[in-house]
């Protein structure tokens, strides 16, 4: 495949951003890739596992990029590029991996306003592993990549986005940013949040003195394996869609709240009903 971007910075090469460069430089379709990070022996694992050409923690690399891509916490996205507007030149194209959209993408292009195209884009793709140990070069092959254009998106900088997506592998559609939040809420944000609590509830709780996680099996480590993702992340995804979030919670109390009035009712046949559907619903299931 022919080279798409000659030069790219990756603002955070963890699992995300590592994977990225490391798919784009595997498959040919970038020239030099910079990783910038905030941990020294982070970026020193991506420089010696060939993630990246190399590493800094100098914004001013922005200088060099053609493309720069955003993969750190959804929280820090706006300020970060803020800071790298002041050494990007003009026509640089800033994309991001973020899991939020609509403020994200809102925030990218105020702050990049004038200076140049800002494409949304979300790879549904990852694990609770994090860091650039976790990088490989085929995590997001054959999985959904969403980008998320607005009226402001230049439709040349999208179409370099989508190829770069592609390029690695991804499966790439197109969704309005609200669009895409509604529904990552209720398949992805809350799904986390709930782990989470799972957790704090089972650390929580004394059963005639013992400790119950020490009686937890596969079932519980398969619920709350994603409860094992960093916190930071997860924090900012929360606050960042935070209304479609606290919609899906209100979907997911009244769930519960069924479950919880026909155990409380001995009501086996109707317990036994919204069981089923729930699992003919995730048989139905496929991650992509």
């Amino acid at each position: 495949m022919s080279r798409l971007i000659d030069r790219m910075t990756v603002a955070g090469v963890g699992l995300i951003g590592g994977s990225l460069a490391l798919a784009a430089r595997a498959a040919g379709v970038v020239g030099e890739v910079t990783g910038l990070g905030r941990s020294e022996a982070n970026l020193e694992v991506a420089r010696s596992r060939g993630l990246v050409d190399r590493v800094t923690r100098d914004p001013a690399v922005a200088a060099d990029a053609d493309v720069i891509v955003l993969a750190v916490p959804v929280g820090s996205c706006a300020a970060l590029a803020t800071t790298l507007r002041a050494h990007a030149r003009p026509g640089t194209l800033l994309t991001d991996v973020g899991s939020v959209k609509a403020q994200v993408v809102a925030g990218l292009e105020r702050a990049w306003a004038g200076h140049g195209p800002v494409v949304g884009a979300h790879p549904i793709a990852g694990s609770e592993e994090a860091g650039a140990n976790a990088a490989r070069a085929d995590l997001f092959r054959g999985r959904r990549c969403v980008l998320t254009p607005t009226p402001a998106t230049d439709p040349a900088a999208l179409a370099c986005v989508r190829a770069l997506w592609e390029a690695v592998g991804a499966r790439v559609e197109e969704l309005a940013p609200d669009v895409h939040d509604a529904i990552l809420a209720r398949v992805s944000h809350v799904p986390h949040l709930v782990a989470y609590a799972l957790v704090a509830a089972a650390t929580g709780a004394r059963a005639a003195g013992h400790d119950l996680m020490a009686y937890a099996g596969s079932g519980f480590r398969d619920t709350t394996r994603i409860a094992g993702s960093p916190a930071e992340v997860w924090r900012d995804i929360a606050l960042a869609n935070a209304p479609a979030v606290l919609a899906a919670l209100g979907e997911f109390r009244a769930a519960l709240a069924r479950l919880e009035s026909l155990v409380a009712a001995g009501d086996g046949a109707g317990l036994e009903a919204e069981l089923a559907a729930a699992r003919t619903a995730r048989r139905h299931l496929r991650v992509v």
